[in-house]
């Protein structure tokens, strides 16, 4: 019989055997995991009958107290043992409806999951180098790590130059110990691919037509605009009879096939050490925000005879001409980007807005 608390007497035998019966038949009525969760609580938990009434044991006459240690004993080890046989059913039937519901055929052939994505600026080389072959043209590499001739004395600049200070090149000591920055035998890290062309016409002779894309390094602090590493490519092109003309008419050639049909450039004199004469070149750019205008694009002009008989190239016979672009700028010109961080900062979300997603097969 149980008290007013619903607990049974400790030394109810037929009691505490009935409700071990009940307890295994609703164990083996348990369908799932869940169901069998709720029946140990029920039968086993602190607020369920056997609890309460093993909690009675206390006030029992110490002789009685063995007796119904006993029964409770042996009806707890009853239900426990069914609920863990029951549990041991359960999980192998959920563990086969597992491997039945969610099989893969391996034999069938699948693709797998994006594993990442072409940077934009990598694309864009590609395109860029694709635009040049198409017209005949060859592309050339250099170091980045350069030495100074090559990077400014060979390019016309003086020893004074603002470019070679040290607030606007990074220089890396070569082996002249203590050599200052007009030094010839420092090494820099190239502030622009001009280098490459002058290495170019160094190792061959004219005709020559190159473009050189590149990384390069200059010492600038990372916002909105400006990156300290970027990318640029610039063209070269030496043969006899080049002019203006031949220049500008390459230079919207190249606009159109970046920027649509309706580009063009246009040039507004400028000064640069290694071509004379000089221009900054526009591009009519029908994207332009607030409407289709003019916007600076690089920089041109033919090619310096200094840089020529530098070189080793006759300029009484040879004329040339040469032109440098951001490809940064051309990228976020192309895909209205208007903060830098977000090119370098190497964020897959931003290279998979161009489509350029890898798959592995």
């Amino acid at each position: 019989m149980t008290d007013v608390s619903g607990a049974l007497s400790p030394l109810d035998e037929a009691g505490i055997n009935a409700l071990v019966e009940e307890a295994l038949a609703a164990i083996a009525a348990a369908t799932d995991l869940a169901a069998l969760k709720e029946t140990r609580l029920a039968y086993t938990g602190d607020s369920s009958v056997l609890a309460r009434t093993n909690r009675g044991i206390g006030a029992l006459d110490k002789a009685d107290k063995p007796t119904a240690g006993k029964l409770i004993g042996a009806a707890r080890g009853r239900i426990t043992g069914a609920l863990s046989a029951r549990q041991a059913e359960l999980e192998a039937a959920a563990e086969e409806e597992m491997l039945r519901t969610e099989a893969v055929d391996v034999t069938v052939p699948n693709l797998r999951g994006p594993v990442g994505a072409r940077h934009p600026l990598d694309l864009l080389i590609e395109e860029i180098s694709d635009f040049f072959i198409s017209m005949g043209w060859s592309i050339a590499e250099g170091p980045e790590v350069e030495h100074e001739w090559y990077d400014f004395d060979a390019l016309n600049f003086d020893t004074d130059h603002p470019a070679r200070q040290m607030q606007d090149t990074f220089y890396i000591q070569g082996e002249s110990v203590g050599a200052q920055p007009g030094d010839p035998s420092n090494l820099v890290l190239r502030t622009h691919t001009s280098p490459v062309q002058a290495r170019v016409m160094l190792g061959g002779q004219p005709p020559l037509y190159v473009a050189c894309p590149g990384k390069v390094f200059r010492s600038d602090e990372l916002d909105a605009t400006h990156t300290p590493v970027f990318h640029q490519v610039e063209g070269l092109a030496v043969d006899k009879g080049l002019t203006m003309a031949h220049l500008k008419g390459t230079l919207d050639h190249f606009a159109k096939s970046m920027f649509g049909p309706e580009a063009r450039a246009r040039l507004r004199p400028s000064f640069f050490p290694f071509t004379e004469p000089s221009a900054e070149m526009d591009l009519w750019f029908p994207q332009k925000k607030g409407g289709a205008g003019w916007i600076e694009w690089g920089g041109c002009g033919m090619v310096n005879p200094n840089v020529l008989t530098a070189c080793g190239i006759d300029p009484e016979v040879y004329t040339g001409f040469a032109f440098g672009m951001g490809l940064e700028r051309t990228l976020m010109l192309r895909h209205g980007i208007s903060d830098m961080h977000d090119i370098v900062e190497g964020d897959i979300r931003f290279s998979q807005q161009f489509g350029s997603t890898g798959k592995g097969h």
